[in-house]
């Protein structure tokens, strides 16, 4: 299946709707720039040159969390790296006009499209970002892999009403994900939602780290003592996550000692001397090096979040040497999007002996497990070549 790319349009005076995924860490209110940031530029600079009028459409979390903002600064890091003007609503009067009043070559970016409590209803008989963006667009344009396994007005809507492609973002994560052999992968999971990664549960060899390592020790029968009670308060349907490892952890390899804070140092427990009071923060020396021995004869290897809290060093250990093992092996190797990207950043690892760095989360783990994304069956409508 092949959709049309960036190639296959006269972009020349054209009106292009591009969706893309700015989302970006947002630290004491400030936003961060990021991969993401840095891909979309590349998009909207292309366009820009193709003579397009572009309308950026983008979003930054959701209402009532933490890191949901407005995108304002966005655009200002937008601009560092290709000219784009930020207009302060999506579907009013003024968006209208300062969408009406575009010229070849130039970029707006609308807020925060999550703003809208439409954007999560896409079914709606009365959508207003359709109804008011709809008629002011002449090609639909999707760069967010990485939003697609969501089904949003954004994402899906105008993919079935317009000429529809992807961005070269878009672009770039479907090659990969035609070069990894799903039949033959090592799943290396980690990440801050361990029910996510029961979707791949029992389809392959599982190195199991971070969180989601500690939840299947748990299973296995083990007390870790404090991680227990952290675990049960700060994992979603945690019971439910232990009930179905309990039934499937055949094909997962555990960690066998793990990382702790004890008094301000790192202080390293092998299984059997645990329950501990302290709480765990990354894999031992002796999961490492089981793990590491795996890794060396993958064939393809997916990685899903860092095995420990990286955010300090002493316990980033785990991470990086399971990094550095990745970038020896000779098979395709996928680095799923997320926390794990920023550590690559944080500690300059080098990004050339990974075969591919994703941008996407739960999108990439939802396609690798088989299911269907929302946002790329809408393009099929209108976004395949030969149509």
């Amino acid at each position: 299946m092949e959709f049309k790319t960036l190639d296959d349009f006269d972009f020349d005076d054209k009106k292009v709707l591009l969706r893309v995924d700015i989302n970006s860490p947002v630290i004491d209110e400030e936003v961060k720039i990021s991969e993401r940031i840095k891909e979309a530029a590349k998009t909207i600079h292309e366009l820009k040159k193709k003579n397009a009028r572009v309308i950026v459409i983008a979003h930054q979390s959701s209402p009532g969390k933490k890191d949901y903002t407005s995108l304002e600064q966005h655009d200002r890091l937008l601009n560092k790296l290709t000219k784009v003007k930020f207009v302060d609503s999506v579907v009013s009067e003024r968006s209208k006009i300062k969408i009406k009043g575009l010229k070849k070559g130039e970029a707006i970016l609308l807020e925060n499209v999550r703003s809208l409590k439409d954007e999560l209803k896409p079914m709606k008989k009365k959508n207003e970002i359709v109804e008011k963006l709809l008629p002011l667009a002449d090609i639909f344009i999707n760069d967010a892999f990485s939003i697609c396994h969501r089904k949003q007005t954004s994402i899906v809507s105008f993919a079935e009403k317009l000429p529809s492609g992807i961005g070269r973002t878009m672009e770039k994560e479907l090659e990969a994900l035609k070069r990894i052999d799903l039949d033959n992968c090592l799943y290396i999971l980690s990440g801050a939602k361990p029910k996510d990664n029961l979707k791949l549960v029992g389809k392959n060899k599982i190195l199991a780290c971070g969180l989601f390592g500690q939840c299947c020790v748990i299973a296995r029968g083990i007390n870790l003592g404090g991680q227990n009670e952290y675990l049960k308060e700060n994992i979603d349907e945690y019971e439910e996550v232990i009930g179905e490892l309990k039934q499937n952890l055949d094909n997962i390899v555990m960690p066998e000692d793990f990382a702790l804070d004890i008094e301000g140092k790192r202080k390293e427990l092998k299984l059997n001397e645990f329950p501990s009071k302290y709480e765990i923060f990354d894999i031992g020396e002796k999961t490492q090096e089981k793990f590491v021995e795996k890794i060396k004869s993958a064939k393809s290897i997916y990685v899903k979040g860092p095995a420990g809290y990286c955010e300090s060093e002493k316990f980033s250990k785990g991470t990086l040497r399971l990094l550095k093992a990745i970038g020896q092996n000779e098979g395709f190797s996928l680095i799923g999007g997320g926390h794990i990207s920023e550590v690559i950043e944080k500690y300059n690892v080098d990004k050339k002996q990974f075969s591919h760095i994703s941008l996407a989360g739960g999108a990439l783990l939802n396609y690798i497990a088989g299911e269907e994304l929302p946002g790329i069956e809408a393009l099929k409508i209108n976004g395949l070549k030969n149509q």
